[in-house]
């Protein structure tokens, strides 16, 4: 079914935010299995993002500002969670080259060599783009700028030789709207249409390991705009034009939803023969709404087997180029959301656990249904040690509401849908003992089950 959503347009972000626009958050779908399976492990056995997504064979990044690595939150969750970083602005035209034949990498230079002490691959962003380009560019004649392009790209892909695993070699050449035409820039106006071509001759003549991505936004479902870069894609493997892959930025909110065939779009590229990789995910909202939109967006990925891995675009709401919007999955206090409850839990991971082997686990079942409601229980199962408390976290799919609780002693975020469990009676819990809590959920027509949250043990 064609996607007829429309863009929205964004105000330009400060520096150090992503300069685009971008469409984001939505419910469509739903991480059905998220609240069955059990989502906990003792501590020896946490997962983190990263290593469950290398468990299936993909990467899972997140995209870094060199100015934040000088703080301990920002630092150590970059380190803990994520396989692969993305430079938010350091690779960009403007931030390597403000002034003709004049490079400066110390920005982009600190980001690389932190992940690669970390043993993180790196995503090359962005070579050719019609924003964030230098004022010198846009005054060049013909021949003048082809020159620049070509020597831009070779120049810079040169000096991270080995060091890269995919570039952005071109991002964002396409108009929004139904006309499927190129977007106007320095390159389309003055160069025509053989300048993506050219730049991914030039790219792979630079560095023939690296991978080459077309990279762009609203292109998630099948729509004029994907028609049109489809149709670059199949025309460039025919003719043995060198593109490896192809990114899907992937902003959602409530007025952009997550299509209904984003699975099926990710796959039709992915069958031209190219990689296909999740470049800029990030999803306005909050609570159950926003975990079940990533854990969707992760089941698709995961069901292209060319879908190579998943970059978020920062790593916490408070730094995010739409901080309003909470995005994330990492709250302002670095803290873990429903969200990347929901992530972790599509990749077949495992989180949370206290000191030692004194971890928790917790699984959900259906105890009773109605027309209008159901009962939940929530088993919590001590690890290998015993513990002296536990907590966990519940949450639902608006417009459902937990009307009734029992056995535990709940507390709730500002939204009402995601519900904090602790113990009332029954935190000792003996190694490999377990105890339960219910609550009740008035469904208000929607019958989704609850996501839980990690367990945390004391």
């Amino acid at each position: 079914m064609a996607n007829t959503r429309g863009p929205v347009p964004l105000p330009r972000p400060a520096p150090r935010s992503r300069a685009h626009r971008a469409l984001v958050l939505g419910t469509a779908g739903l991480l059905a299995t998220a609240g069955l399976t059990a989502l906990s492990a003792p501590a020896e056995a946490a997962g983190t993002l990263g290593s469950a997504a290398t468990a299936k064979g993909r990467y899972f990044g997140a995209a870094v500002s060199a100015q934040y690595l000088g703080e301990s939150g920002y630092v150590s969750t970059l380190n803990r969670e994520f396989s692969s970083v993305t430079p938010e602005n350091e690779m960009k035209w403007d931030a390597v080259e403000a002034n003709r034949n004049t490079f400066t990498f110390g920005s982009a230079d600190r980001i690389v060599s932190h992940a690669q002490s970390r043993g993180m691959s790196v995503r090359g962003h962005t070579l050719v783009w019609h924003s964030q380009l230098p004022g010198w560019v846009a005054g060049l004649g013909a021949a003048d700028l082809r020159s620049a392009m070509n020597h831009h790209i070779t120049t810079v892909m040169r000096h991270y030789k080995g060091k890269v695993l995919a570039w952005d070699v071109v991002n964002e050449a396409f108009q929004d709207g139904g006309s499927g035409a190129r977007r106007s820039s320095p390159f389309q106006d003055k160069l025509g249409n053989g300048f993506i071509e050219e730049a991914f001759r030039t790219a792979r003549a630079a560095d023939p390991a690296a991978k080459l991505c077309y990279n762009d936004y609203n292109t998630d479902g099948v729509n004029p705009k994907s028609n049109a870069v489809y149709a670059m894609v199949k025309d460039f493997k025919a003719r043995g034009v060198p593109i490896d892959c192809v990114g899907f930025q992937s902003h959602f909110n409530s007025a952009s939803p997550v299509p209904s065939d984003y699975r099926a779009n990710l796959q039709r590229f992915a069958d031209l023969g190219v990689d296909v990789q999740i470049t800029e995910l990030d999803i306005e909202g909050s609570g159950g709404a926003q975990a079940t939109a990533y854990g969707n967006v992760v089941n698709a990925c995961l069901a292209v087997s060319r879908c190579t891995g998943i970059t978020v675009w920062g790593v916490t709401d408070k730094y995010s180029w739409r901080s309003s919007g909470t995005p994330l999955l990492f709250d302002g206090n670095y803290t873990k959301k429903p969200a990347y409850d929901a992530v972790l839990a599509a990749l077949g991971g495992s989180g949370g656990g206290g000191g030692g082997t004194a971890g928790c686990s917790v699984s959900y079942s259906t105890t009773a249904q109605w027309n209008g409601g159901f009962n939940g229980q929530v088993t919590v199962t001590a690890g290998s040690a015993p513990i002296t408390g536990w907590t966990t976290t519940v949450t639902v799919t608006p417009p459902q509401k937990v009307s009734a609780t029992w056995n535990g002693a709940p507390t709730w975020d500002s939204g009402g849908d995601v519900m904090t469990m602790r113990p009332s009676y029954n935190g000792n819990l003996a190694a490999g003992a377990s105890t339960t809590f219910g609550f009740t959920v008035m469904t208000s027509g929607n019958t989704s089950p609850p996501v839980l949250g990690t367990c945390t043990a004391s």
